[in-house]
């Protein structure tokens, strides 16, 4: 019952108060995306945690719209993927992602998803490339994300369980109505 407490009350949370996160809780974090499962066990994610101001104000300029709330995180963490080592790196780095973003609900801590693979930074450059430019991050490495964690400074209600789009869910076959709710 723990877990969907869990799910239920998480949100995007976009705004943080300006307080540091504990080097415990960053740790914890680190565990978190370490623990994830992968496909095969071939773990083909990279994380870089950043804390650096001046850097996560670079980073939230990535995307045209929808990163720079990134300014006002303690921290940024930049989930990669190497295609080389799998072949679904991208799920892979998706469910690590998850992980972290349900270990900063479990810990008190907002946190929001900001896609990066296939967006663009400007009529010229990804948003991709901009980051790996940013941090420094070797070619042949793909940046899935970015994930913004610390302390809210914004509450949001839990989804209502009958806001749930329970009408996309079959039973057996497709068209066939599930029997939930």
């Amino acid at each position: 019952m723990l877990f969907l407490s869990l799910i239920t009350k998480r949100r995007s949370i976009r705004k943080f108060l300006k307080k540091e996160l504990e080097t415990d809780k960053i740790n914890l974090l680190i565990e978190a995306a370490l623990r994830s499962p992968s496909s095969r066990g071939l773990n083909p994610w990279r994380f870089i945690f950043v804390t650096d101001q001046a850097l996560l104000d670079r980073l939230s300029k990535a995307k045209k719209s929808g990163s720079t709330f990134l300014k006002s995180a303690p921290l940024g963490i930049v989930v990669c993927g190497d295609p080389d080592v799998s072949d679904v790196w991208i799920e892979d780095a998706s469910i690590a992602s998850t992980f972290v973003l349900l270990a900063a609900e479990s810990m008190g801590l907002g946190a929001c998803w900001i896609q990066i693979r296939q967006r663009m930074h400007d009529d010229k450059e990804t948003a991709q490339s901009y980051v790996s430019r940013v941090l420094g991050i070797p070619e042949g490495l793909e940046v899935e994300a970015i994930l913004t964690v610390g302390y809210p400074d914004e509450k949001k209600p839990s989804h209502r369980k009958d806001e749930l789009e329970y009408e996309k869910v079959y039973l057996n076959l497709y068209g066939k109505k599930s029997s939930g709710p």
